[in-house]
């Protein structure tokens, strides 16, 4: 028996979704794999919906909204991309970024509604199951990435992107996209690996060189990010071994 994958489709009332009917009324051919769930528009999923997807097992996950220019609520589709390209960056850290996808279908599209669903259908039955059904260590990660997105920087660096790229600052001074883009992705890293620290530390203490083995990072990197965690509040320096700092994780932070 041929592996069928569980497709989870995010799909706009306005445009997708009666893309989605209109294939259904034409008798397009699709895979019947997706199961769908209607919004009132792609900039309303949240990020949470993808990661809770994930969690339980869900191979593959599309979001679908209106083109951009026409979306119903004006820049509904602007603000979901947005957040998918962040969704993206964040699940690149653990080979899950080409599980998801966004793409934009009209009332008109019932054709380009079935071909989506067909070839992406067949993508994710070329990557087979979720690796996360049986890999501990990658729901760990994935719980620090899901951590990481809800964290204030980066959803003001989301929601401000277009201003901070767009308009000019106090000294009339605008910050160019790819400089924008770099600050993006250390926020992004930086977070993410954050996360990881408080939710190793949440399950017991540690040293700075046993956390830098557990992640795979140089020591003084775990240390900045630590001192940075301190600051918070979010985590304290508890015993001392020899003369090796033991952190623990609190809750203040």
């Amino acid at each position: 028996m041929s592996y069928e994958p569980t497709i989870l489709g995010f799909l706009c009332n306005w445009c997708s979704y009666a893309g989605a009917d209109l294939a259904g009324v034409s008798r397009l051919q699709y895979p019947p794999n997706i199961r769908v769930i209607r919004v009132m528009c792609s900039g309303r999923v949240d990020p949470k919906f993808v990661f809770e997807a994930l969690k339980i097992g869900i191979d593959g996950i599309i979001v679908m909204g209106c083109h951009p220019g026409d979306c119903h609520y004006l820049e509904g589709n602007y603000e979901a991309e947005k957040k998918f390209n962040m969704l993206k960056k964040f699940l690149t850290f653990i080979n899950l970024d080409n599980r998801i996808r966004l793409e934009w279908v009209s009332a008109s599209e019932g054709m380009r509604f079935a071909e989506i669903v067909s070839e992406f259908t067949n993508s994710i039955k070329e990557l087979g199951p979720s690796p996360l059904k049986e890999d501990k260590d990658l729901l760990d990660k994935l719980e620090a990435i899901e951590m990481a997105a809800d964290s204030y920087r980066i959803r003001a660096l989301v929601g401000r992107e277009r201003t901070i790229i767009e308009s000019e600052n106090v000294y009339g001074e605008k910050v160019p996209q790819d400089k924008f883009d770099n600050i993006f992705n250390t926020a992004i890293y930086d977070e993410y690996m954050r996360c990881r620290i408080l939710l190793s530390l949440k399950k017991n203490s540690k040293s700075v060189k046993v956390l830098a083995s557990e992640l795979e990072i140089d020591p003084s990197e775990v240390l900045e990010h630590i001192l940075i965690l301190k600051g918070s509040n979010s985590i304290t320096m508890g015993e001392i071994e020899g003369i090796t700092p033991i952190y623990e994780y609190t809750m203040e932070g």
